[in-house]
């Protein structure tokens, strides 16, 4: 299915990215044994190298800086971090892995991706031995195989946590009157009808002047990515589509109930919810206008001093529907090109990183991807997020994206526009959901 094969437009597959230590024991000593032993699966064996290049998007530089210069100093051999853009990136690793002569011996991949570049890259089986498994979340464990096969290795994930004003709900007189009309104390919210009484509460005219500037909550049309949560939150296995069986899922009854609830929190967010997105929802929450959001957790540590809610905002697991608490992992893999030239040198690195993955909590991320890492920053202020992103990622409801390479082009031209309409007064939310599965069924064929 490597691109253009699978006939996927590239620029169908450009998103912008859902878009970042203790106990490491015997699963280090395991899989570094297995990355020395130059088992590179399918692959000749390759002779030494004193310098390997990795293509790395802006934040996977960050969180592989400092593993790159251990590395260094331990092995001798030298780590090239080559960063591009997003976009960039993409079409460099899919121009490259297309004509069968590569530049770089390793690349880091957004999760979307492995799908469509599974052709033309090396199996990791070898690596992902049951120790290593243990220390990783279940989604970062499926999402990295394509038909079985572990194509990539984790080297951060990221999910949707809840943020939330400590000043609004610390204060005596919110707290008397939220208890007062809804019969139980004000706290963050960890349910849906917590979370709808909460936002309706906090949605209010602060200054008299009959306009309303404090929502509790947004909606956010123009970003898929949340829905998709709480179509997991609501209790559905498979999201959208099954791959293995090619169903399309996304007119269940979870998904509706899903895309109900999310259109439910209308009242309670600011208009202009159709064009609402990730940098839109942020600044919305930084000026204060928004008592509670919904977002990816590395920026817990990452508010701009001058935000009026700088130094009060709190940090909580994402929230819970009828299936339970549940988020989607964003997270980035390594993989070896099959058309390297040091594809063992390249899977003895990759173990590294694994090993010294906790050396990314100290980055302008901070996001790490093994269990132990995140659990390592418990009881520590001010890495509240750790907590709340391993409880997320860690629940059995939290569902990885399909693994199909026409997922892109099923968000752009299927799931955001559905969105857009949701959001819209008078969205049949159902008839939605059933043009969606047709248009669906038309991409995959």
């Amino acid at each position: 299915m490597l691109l253009p094969k699978n006939g996927v437009e590239v620029s169908k597959l450009r998103k912008m990215r859902g878009t970042r230590a203790a106990l490491f024991g015997t699963a280090v000593i395991s899989i570094t044994a297995l990355a020395l032993s130059g088992c590179g699966a399918g692959g000749q064996s390759d002779g030494a190298t004193d310098e390997l290049t990795v293509l790395v998007e802006g934040g996977g530089l960050a969180e592989l800086q400092p593993i790159a210069d251990l590395y260094e100093e331990e092995t001798g051999t030298s780590i090239k971090l080559v960063e591009l853009p997003y976009d960039g990136l993409f079409d460099r690793v899919q121009t490259e892995l297309g004509s069968g002569s590569v530049s770089f011996d390793i690349a880091a991949l957004d999760a979307i991706w492995l799908s469509a570049f599974a052709d033309g890259v090396e199996p990791l089986d070898d690596l992902f031995t049951d120790e290593v498994k243990s220390d990783l979340f279940p989604g970062l464990v499926s999402e990295s195989q394509v038909d079985g096969t572990h194509i990539g290795m984790p080297i951060f994930t990221n999910s949707e946590i809840l943020f939330y004003r400590t000043d609004l709900f610390g204060d005596a007189q919110n707290q008397a009157d939220f208890e007062a009309e809804y019969g139980y104390p004000l706290a963050p919210p960890t349910t849906w009808g917590e979370y709808t009484d909460v936002a309706k509460f906090f949605t209010r005219d602060t200054d008299g002047d009959g306009e309303i500037d404090l929502y509790g909550t947004d909606v956010k049309g123009g970003v898929e990515t949340e829905w998709l949560a709480t179509v997991s939150q609501a209790g559905a296995e498979q999201m959208v589509l099954d791959p293995a069986s090619g169903e399309v899922t996304i007119d269940s009854a979870e998904h509706l109930e899903a895309l109900d609830f999310y259109t439910s929190l209308l009242p309670y967010a600011p208009p202009g919810a159709a064009q609402l997105d990730w940098p839109g929802a942020q600044n919305l929450f930084y000026q204060g206008q928004l008592a509670m959001m919904r977002f990816w957790g590395h920026a817990y540590t990452q508010t701009p001093d001058d935000a009026v809610v700088k130094g009060k905002i709190g940090a909580a697991p994402m929230i819970a529907g009828p299936g339970g608490i549940a988020g989607v992992p964003g997270a980035w893999y390594l993989s070896v090109p099959t058309a390297g030239t040091h594809k063992d040198a390249a899977k003895e690195f990759i173990a590294f990183a694994y090993e010294h993955n906790e050396l990314s909590i100290d980055t302008s991320l901070g996001l790490v991807a093994r269990i132990s890492a995140f659990e390592s920053q418990a009881g520590i202020e001010g890495k509240e997020n750790y907590g709340a992103i391993l409880e997320t990622l860690n629940s059995p409801a939290t569902n990885a994206r399909p693994a199909t390479p026409k997922w892109n082009e099923i968000v752009n031209t299927v799931l955001t526009p559905l969105l857009q309409k949701a959001v819209e007064p008078g969205a049949d939310n159902s008839a939605l959901l059933d043009e969606a599965k047709a248009q669906i069924e038309a991409i995959i064929g």
